[in-house]
């Protein structure tokens, strides 16, 4: 084991620094960090190799990372609390943060359901929707223009893991409508003019879901064949777009799988 990390200096504490708060740097370098045991461990029992690890020994082990009896204990560096609260987005650090590969996402040749996010720029609303989506089985998200950078790290930890688990890709109007071109495209809305419980979600599709403060993109309604809405009682206005993601979700996955 190397010597205690103490320095913010130190190439692998700057480096993990700037993917905790630049986008651009994540991008230039196609990485991002995971923080906390739970992410960490996930992430390395699915096979992916960090390219670092920094873990404060007071708080945790390698035992608890699963990395003590194999050869990637050579890619974990002790660090002072000082440079754990430097690299860490939360105030109360978890005591290790991993940087990884950002993996490249492999979408099907043929889809049968796919999520299309539109401008949404809440962090936590666009992690429990990748959540949400992974749980339900959908084969690939794609991001158009406006959203959060999905490894921006309150997405990574809003997410819990289905970045590990579910296909993540920025792409334009253009390639989304190139790629959904044979899917029934679905758009959520509040005025639609069908109840998401009466599609039949079995058909091969796309559905797309739009921010609540922004409303749909002039993109999104030229694409969408079918708007779809949740009834909702009294004078309710409308649902947050990760509550409303994951009723759909939900919904598709049952008729998927009975």
């Amino acid at each position: 084991m190397a010597d205690l990390i103490s320095s913010n200096q130190n190439a692998r504490v700057k480096l993990a620094h700037a993917l905790q708060t630049q986008a651009k740097e994540r991008r230039a370098e196609s990485k991002m960090v995971l923080e906390g045991v739970r992410l960490v461990r996930d992430a390395l029992l699915r096979g992916h190799v960090p390219d670092t690890v920094l873990f404060d020994p007071d708080e945790v082990t390698l035992e608890a990372l699963g990395m003590a009896e194999s050869d990637l204990g050579r890619l974990a560096f002790q660090a002072t609390p000082e440079v754990m609260r430097y690299i860490s987005d939360t105030e109360t650090p978890q005591g290790v943060a991993g940087i990884f590969p950002i993996a490249p996402p492999h979408l099907p040749a043929t889809p049968s359901h796919i999520l299309v996010l539109d401008a949404i720029r809440d962090p936590g609303n666009m992690g429990t929707i990748l959540r949400s989506a992974a749980a339900a089985g959908v084969e690939g998200v794609l991001l158009a223009p406006g959203c959060v950078d999905a490894y921006n790290p309150k997405v990574l930890r809003a997410g819990m893991g289905a970045h590990l688990r579910v296909p993540v890709l920025e792409a334009s109007w253009t390639r989304i409508a190139l790629y959904c071109e044979k899917l029934i495209v679905y758009l959520a809305d509040m005025t639609g003019d069908v109840t998401y419980d009466a599609v039949d979600w079995t058909r091969a599709h796309a559905l797309i879901i739009g921010s609540e403060a922004h409303g749909d993109s002039e993109q999104a309604a030229q694409l969408a064949r079918q708007r779809v809405y949740i009834p909702m009682s009294g004078d309710t206005e409308s649902l947050n777009a990760s509550i409303a993601a994951g009723v759909m979700l939900v919904e598709a996955q049952r008729q998927r799988t009975r």
